[in-house]
């Protein structure tokens, strides 16, 4: 990659990498992936075929991406100005996070304060006797105004049991990992690499329990995407953040090999902290969906 070091008015160089295809490659893999998921929900043929080649572009590009800064960073071609820089994309990066879920939670929140009750009566008994007279609104909304065409689940999961553990799991994950970080700023590599070690354990067997709710809302509860405003709501919340999760673990893997290789030291592990800033975000984010979504 070719390096073009910028002169400031403090005749200090500020290090600009060279143009890159990785952002673009990442993007056009993203947008393959989500065709292929449209048209798979949709029973088209091919929707798997670009699903999962979408993965593999959307893999791929990450790794090239990873290991060209990785590059740059062990060429010493850092500085402090970069370090800022870094630190604000990651921020703003982060930033345009809480919005994606922000929109996500005010679908929830609309559905559950204003549609559910207004098609119910309780806001206007006018709206609810001319179109669903029979609909009695609840939240978890098992029972849709037309449950005919889009049958409601038969039962939820319980609280307190995966989702709870899985908070349980999320949240020991963020202290581990604060523990990871303690032991890199005072030089004790053991106590680095087991905090990510566990750190990583925590989030795949998170994954593990999600995936054996989605199983058991699918076989027992018959909560599908297909049941209604509950059902898309559950799937969307939760999957998005489980896709979260894995691009976080992901990211945690990363982090564990450089470490164990020695990458990182007190004074230079920015790739430590912008992960560690992004594992945060994702425990915050559950801990909102257990209480807004499961709890209250």
């Amino acid at each position: 990659m070719n390096v073009q070091p910028i002169k400031h008015s403090r005749n200090s160089q500020y290090f600009i990498p060279g143009p890159s295809v990785w952002p673009v490659s990442l993007c056009a893999s993203i947008i393959l992936f989500f065709i292929g998921a449209a048209n798979w929900l949709h029973d088209r043929w091919f929707g798997p075929y670009l699903l999962y080649l979408g993965l593999l572009c959307i893999l791929g590009a990450m790794c090239a991406w990873f290991t060209n800064v990785i590059r740059e960073n062990k060429a010493s071609n850092y500085n402090t100005q970069v370090g800022y820089s870094f630190r604000w994309g990651m921020t703003w990066f982060i930033f345009s996070e809480v919005l994606f879920f922000a929109s996500f939670f005010g679908a929830l929140f609309y559905t559950r304060v204003f549609s559910v009750p207004e098609l119910s009566g309780a806001i206007r008994p006018l709206t609810h006797i001319l179109l669903w007279p029979d609909f009695s609104g609840g939240w978890p909304l098992l029972h849709n105004p037309d449950n005919r065409q889009f049958l409601g689940a038969n039962s939820v999961g319980n609280i307190w049991g995966i989702p709870a553990l899985n908070t349980l799991l999320l949240l020991s994950s963020g202290v581990t990992l604060t523990i990871a970080h303690w032991g890199l700023c005072l030089k004790r590599r053991a106590v680095l690499i087991g905090g990510l070690f566990f750190t990583i354990l925590l989030g795949a067997t998170f994954l593990g329990c999600q995936a054996s709710e989605y199983y058991a809302a699918y076989q027992q509860h018959g909560l599908t995407l297909n049941a209604g405003s509950y059902g898309s709501l559950f799937f969307l919340l939760t999957g998005f953040h489980g896709a979260h999760v894995t691009i976080g673990s992901t990211m945690l893997i990363v982090m564990l090999i450089r470490s164990i290789q020695g990458d990182f030291s007190p004074e230079n592990h920015f790739a430590f902290s912008a992960t560690a800033w992004y594992w945060h975000f994702v425990d915050v984010v559950w801990l909102m969906l257990f209480i807004f979504f499961y709890w209250i």
